[in-house]
């Protein structure tokens, strides 16, 4: 009996990949270590942001970092950074924006239920274009000139939300939010592979950049980081900070919060409640380290290798084709795609009936409608493949 069913919570076998809402994958043994050995001690956190804040820095090019509880308190602490700048009162009166620059330009066909985030630091999104491409009733979505055309004196960012679709190319979102003295966020959340990706949007003249802990990059579920221009990256510490303590005794490191430029010490801001501890911070750099060690090509043989154990375990069951997207694409994520037959079997049955096993299985249901099944293999452990094509199997015979 494992601790979780000592509590009541039975295990599952992941297929889905690392969602938030099957509690993420499974973490690297050195990961897990680092966690382990931070809890036993104790450290003075805006030292030890400022030391993650190097280490990212490093690895994506970028002037500082910072480590929050997620990619989702990333974008909160980023957007609240480029709405005070470094001014303590305004921090202290955020999400009333009242007075401040409070607009965040958006894409419309960007939108998403992450950009909550946006709006709980209290922003206000401003859309631009129509995704006629989405609609089908024609080929276009955003232009830049759109983008620019939106941007007004209470424009506090441009909101990039990163994707092989997205439109117009954030090369064209820089040139016209810089060329007004805008920043530009971008939600990379979900971007990791290629290792590249660390480094690009940054190198496009991103300002701000937030990706997921907990994703590919294999960190706890609940961290993320941002990386992006040091005075921004300062703003958002200042408010995700413990500010509990006396202006005089009050002494954080300069490479992550340079006092001299600061009239005071805010008050708690709104990002205090994204905290992440020394174990979230530790873990979430080894998880870093690991992940640039081990590179694009090593890390699609290790997924491929569990694709395949389960496509060549699926193959002669009548009815079924079995493909693995990407599987030559080192860049990407080997999905094994299960085409169903509609005159013989069901796609959302079989979910169900996965779902329902012991243990229960969780697949990706987002092609269901087209009667496929996509199964995701990050988050597989030794074992896992055979069980799963065992178990599809059972359920179509």
């Amino acid at each position: 009996m494992n601790l979780f069913e000592a509590i009541g919570v039975g295990t599952i076998i992941n297929a889905k990949g690392p969602a938030t809402r099957l509690s993420g994958g499974i973490m690297r043994d050195e990961v897990a270590q680092a966690m382990s050995e931070a809890s036993q001690h104790c450290v003075e956190i805006a030292e030890l942001q400022a030391a993650a804040s190097r280490i990212i820095a490093e690895t994506t090019g970028a002037e500082a970092g910072y480590v929050a509880s997620g990619a989702s308190a990333c974008l909160l602490l980023a957007t609240a950074a480029c709405m005070t700048g470094l001014d303590p009162g305004r921090m202290g009166r955020l999400p009333d924006a009242k007075g401040m620059n409070d607009e965040v330009i958006m894409v419309r066909s960007q939108r998403n239920f992450y950009d909550h985030a946006v709006r709980t630091a209290g922003a206000r999104i401003v859309e631009v274009g129509l995704p006629d491409r989405y609609a089908g009733a024609g080929v276009r979505d955003a232009e830049a000139w759109e983008i620019d055309d939106a941007i007004t004196e209470r424009t506090a960012a441009v909101f990039y939300v990163a994707d092989a679709r997205a439109r117009p190319p954030l090369s064209e979102v820089v040139k016209v939010a810089h060329a007004r003295g805008v920043p530009v966020i971008v939600d990379a959340a979900a971007q990791l592979p290629p290792q590249a990706n660390l480094k690009r949007f940054i190198s496009e003249g991103a300002d701000l950049v937030a990706f997921s802990g907990g994703k590919a990059l294999g960190g706890p579920q609940a961290s993320g980081f941002l990386c992006g221009k040091r005075d921004l990256i300062m703003a958002a510490a200042l408010q995700h900070l413990d500010h509990d303590v006396f202006w005089d005794l009050w002494t954080p490191p300069e490479f992550l919060i340079d006092k001299q430029h600061l009239k005071g010490l805010p008050q708690h801001g709104i990002g205090r409640s994204c905290k992440a501890g020394k174990e979230e911070i530790m873990g979430l750099l080894a998880a870093l380290r690991a992940f640039t060690f081990e590179g694009d090509v090593i890390r699609h043989a290790r997924w491929l290798k569990s694709a395949e154990e389960v496509a060549n375990g699926c193959l002669g069951i009548v009815g079924i084709e079995v493909h693995i997207h990407d599987a030559e694409n080192i860049e990407g994520v080997p999905l094994v795609v299960l085409s169903l037959d509609k005159a013989k079997n069901d796609a959302t049955f079989v979910i169900s009936a996965l779902q329902n096993g012991n243990p229960s299985i969780h697949v990706d249901p987002c092609q269901r409608e087209q009667n496929k099944i996509l199964i995701n293999p990050m988050c597989l452990r030794d074992g896992d493949p055979m069980f799963i094509a065992g178990a599809i199997r059972k359920s179509l015979t």
